[in-house]
C-alpha cells in the first residue's frame, strides 16, 4: 500500500469542521439510512455545503420529515427522499433502476446491529450480512454506471471497529453449522463492508471512482437497540457531529482526492493490526479486512447472490 495517510483532523473534529470551505454545488449524493443518527448529520453537512442529497430510506414518511428539517436548517431545497430497503434486493433494484444521471458520492451508511436471534434476510442469508453488506454491494453495483459517469466519484462505506470481532468466515457465513453469535455476525458483516471498498477500488479506480471504508466511533444511536444501549465508557464516546466527521471527510474533502482502498477512523487512516487491541479506543484495522484475495473472493460470491 502507498504512503500512510494522515490529516490535520482528529477524533474531536466535527462534520462541519472537516468540510468547512468546501463547495459541493453541482454534486449529487446518496446517503442510505439517513433518518437517524450519523446518517442525518452526514446529510446535513453535505447539504449545507451545497450538494444535492438523496435520502435513501426504508420509511419514506420518516425521510420526508428529516428532509424538511434539513431543508430548513441548511437553506438547501435540493434534498430528496427515495424509498430504499437495503435488506430487500427488489427494493435495491427498484432504486437503481430509477436513478438517472451521474452520482458523485454514494454513502453506504444504513445498517443493523446484533439482533439477539438468528434471522435470515436476502436469499436466505444471515440478516446482518444481508443488510449491512449484500444490500450495499447490490446498490453499489447497480449504481456503478452513475458513479463512473461522475468522473471522480467517491464510494464510502460505514463499517465499524466491530469488524475486529470476526473475519468473513467463507465456510459458514450464514451460521448454518456454528452456533449463532450476534457479535461475530455483526463483525463479519462489517469486515465485508471494508472488503467491498477494497475490491471496488481495484476494479473501478480506473474509472475515477475512489472507495474507502471507515469506523465512525462510539456514538449513542438507535443502532444499539438490541444491545441495551451504548456500552462504551463515556470518555471514549463521540457526539453525532463528531461521529459523522470521518464519513463526511471521505465523501467531500479535497484532501483525500485520489486516495482509495483504505480504512479510516478519527478522520485519518487506521493502522493495520494483527490482533484485536486490548485497550479501548486504540485504532486499528484487521489485516484480513484489507486482504485483496478476501476482497475478490467475497465480490465473486456476492455477485452470484445478487445477479
Amino acid at each position: 500500500m502507498s504512503q500512510f495517510f494522515t490529516t490535520p483532523f482528529n477524533r474531536d473534529s466535527t462534520a462541519a469542521e472537516v468540510i468547512d470551505g468546501v463547495d459541493l454545488s453541482g454534486k449529487r449524493v446518496v446517503v442510505t439510512g439517513a433518518t437517524s443518527g450519523i446518517g442525518v448529520e452526514t446529510a446535513r453537512a453535505l447539504a449545507a455545503s451545497g450538494a444535492e442529497v438523496t435520502l435513501a430510506v426504508r420509511r419514506p414518511e420518516a425521510g420526508e420529515k428529516t428532509a424538511a428539517d434539513l431543508r430548513k436548517a441548511t437553506g438547501n431545497d435540493a434534498i430528496h427522499v427515495t424509498r430504499l430497503d437495503v435488506s430487500d434486493l427488489e427494493s435495491v433494484r427498484a432504486f437503481t433502476a430509477i436513478w438517472e444521471g451521474p452520482l458523485h458520492v454514494l454513502i453506504n451508511n444504513a445498517g443493523i446491529m446484533m439482533p439477539p436471534k438468528l434471522e435470515r434476510g436476502m436469499a436466505g442469508h444471515e440478516q446482518q450480512f444481508a443488510t449491512n453488506y449484500l444490500g450495499h454491494f447490490a446498490l453499489s453495483l447497480g449504481l456503478h454506471g452513475a458513479l463512473a459517469e461522475a468522473d471522480g466519484a467517491r464510494l464510502v462505506s460505514v463499517s465499524s471497529s466491530g469488524h475486529l470481532f470476526s473475519p468473513v468466515v467463507f465456510g459458514d457465513i450464514d451460521f448454518r453449522f456454528r452456533p449463532y453469535d450476534a457479535l461475530a455476525a455483526y463483525g463479519q458483516s462489517k469486515t465485508a463492508e471494508v472488503l467491498l471498498t477494497v475490491e471496488a477500488q481495484r476494479r473501478w479506480a480506473g474509472e475515477g471512482i475512489m472507495a474507502n471504508a471507515l469506523h465512525p466511533g462510539a456514538i449513542a444511536t438507535n443502532l444499539q437497540r438490541h444491545t441495551g444501549g451504548l456500552r462504551t465508557p463515556e470518555p471514549y464516546r463521540k457526539t453525532i457531529e463528531q461521529g459523522a466527521a470521518t464519513t463526511v471527510f471521505l465523501a467531500a474533502s479535497p484532501l483525500v482526492e485520489g486516495v482509495g482502498g483504505r480504512y479510516f477512523e478519527d478522520v485519518s487512516q487506521a493502522p493495520m493490526v494483527d490482533a484485536r487491541p486490548t485497550q479501548l479506543g486504540v485504532p486499528g484495522v484487521a489485516r484480513y479486512a484489507l486482504d485483496p484475495s478476501n476482497a475478490e473472493r467475497l465480490w465473486e460470491l456476492a455477485s452470484d447472490i445478487v445477479r
